[in-house]
């Protein structure tokens, strides 16, 4: 059984090793990877890694009309490794499968949910929890602080991304869910908590259901902020699919849920997988580059106003206080209905 796990990176190769290890582990049997207009030897370690036999690396330089996000799942869709693959899952440098049943791989998942044409994975978010430096640690093990299990807002923290089945019921790649449904088709959905999930998931639907566990089974450990420093490089860097102004205090709040310890992705072992790509001469020398690019960038951004301002915020801010069911339903409470 074939799972490609398909990735669009800028600016990330410190990052790299950790992610693909971990990937690996959970049961990816391949990895399609597009590079975009990188500064840190991001796409230097992807040929690397290529060569090692560890992925495919496409470059996806831009300019590019619709983001290099939508160039890369376009180009994605016409790929020879697509059209060869059961399963599917495309998601970010930043987002970790972890499974909490069987061996915690996608097999073990996939078992739990024979029946499933569809898995939605939705994210739990993973708080700064105040640290401010970047350092050369696993992001894994460095922040685990999380949101609860149960959340009621914000929606953007219950978007999810779409583990499917590559049969055909669908014709097109989407960042959060595939695309181009096969109307003729009745593929079915489940949730990371097991439930049977309705047509409009079918089609529509990008984030799951408010006020209930969607973890039983499997869960996406979303790491959207990281160090403070590390958020600024981020922001300068942008979106992969518009520009960088989405990047804001805004943005950190609704991510910022340091309410809980979860640890339970370390309980796949990866870190032997992450020590190998370490070792290889070629690989650590480009990691090695890429951290050190990465404080540098962050001192130079530093010189300028804008960014020590955005700085200071981040320092000055609390963790996100996470509201209670009555407190969201104020917000909830003014949704435009339809009708």
């Amino acid at each position: 059984m074939r799972t490609l796990g398909i990735l669009t990176v800028r600016n990330e190769g410190a990052f790299l090793l950790e992610w693909f290890a971990h990937h690996r582990a959970c049961g990816f049997t391949d990895f399609l990877v597009f590079s975009n207009d990188c500064d840190d030897g991001t796409d230097l370690m992807l040929d690397r890694l290529a060569a090692m036999g560890w992925l495919t690396h496409v470059r996806n330089d831009g300019p590019h009309d619709e983001g290099p996000q939508w160039a890369a799942l376009k180009a994605a869709d016409r790929h020879p490794l697509m059209q060869a693959a059961d399963w599917v899952l495309f998601f970010d440098i930043d987002e970790f499968v972890n499974i909490h049943v069987g061996d915690r791989t996608v097999a073990a998942l996939r078992a739990a949910l024979p029946q499933a044409d569809a898995i939605t994975l939705t994210w739990r978010m993973f708080g700064n929890d105040g640290v401010v430096q970047f350092t050369d640690a696993p992001v894994t093990e460095t922040f685990t602080r999380a949101a609860p299990a149960v959340l009621h807002w914000p929606w953007r923290a219950a978007l999810f991304k779409t583990l499917f089945r590559n049969d055909g019921a669908y014709g097109k790649l989407g960042v959060h869910r595939p695309r181009a449904p096969d109307r003729d088709r009745n593929p079915r959905w489940f949730d990371g908590a097991g439930r049977a999930l309705g047509t409009a998931f079918q089609t529509a639907r990008i984030f799951s259901d408010f006020g209930q566990d969607n973890y039983h089974l499997a869960q996406l450990n979303h790491y959207a902020l990281g160090a403070m420093e590390s958020y600024v490089v981020k922001c300068d860097r942008g979106r992969a699919n518009r520009d960088s102004s989405t990047f804001d205090m805004g943005y950190w709040i609704e991510r910022n849920f340091c309410a809980v310890t979860d640890d339970s992705i370390s309980r796949l072992p990866s870190g032997a997988l992450r020590a190998d790509l370490l070792g290889d001469p070629v690989l650590g020398d480009l990691h090695r580059a890429a951290v050190q690019w990465r404080h540098q960038r962050f001192s130079a951004l530093m010189a300028q106003e804008p960014w020590r301002a955005l700085f200071g915020r981040l320092l000055m801010a609390q963790p996100t206080r996470v509201l209670t069911a009555d407190q969201s339903r104020l917000i909830w409470d003014h949704q435009p209905r339809n009708g």
